[in-house]
């Protein structure tokens, strides 16, 4: 979200994750299969998951982990509305040094929708 189209983003994150993988050992890549596997549909589905991840990646600042979870809700379905509900959980918890990331998160959700032509209104 450093001034990168969500675009540039997913192919960024798609090369470097191809590399570290390349080079991973078995730790790393244990890691990357468990990280995958806490997302997997289970007793709280995807959605629900993803927004999990959404308010503790603006809790802990990280607007890589940010821009990811929001791509990943809206893959989900994720609304408007619940967004909205989303980030006021995460600014709660985070405080208002969360807020500038808050912002830049979404400025990319609107970039999302306009990428898709259209909003996921409630």
């Amino acid at each position: 979200m450093s001034g990168k189209s969500v675009e540039e983003f997913r192919k960024e994150r798609e090369a470097l994750d191809e590399l570290v993988l390349d080079r991973a050992n078995l730790e790393v890549r244990r890691f990357f299969s468990l990280d995958a596997q806490a997302y997997r549909e289970g007793a709280l589905g995807r959605k629900t998951k993803e927004m999990l991840g959404l308010v503790a990646s603006l809790v802990l600042r990280c607007d890589d982990c940010v821009l990811y979870h929001l791509d990943r809700c809206r893959e989900e379905g994720v609304t408007d509305g619940e967004l909205q509900e989303v980030l006021s959980i995460g600014l709660v918890v985070g405080g208002s040094i969360t807020i500038p990331h808050l912002r830049r998160a979404v400025r990319a959700w609107v970039e999302m929708e306009e990428d898709a032509g259209f909003a996921m209104d409630d």
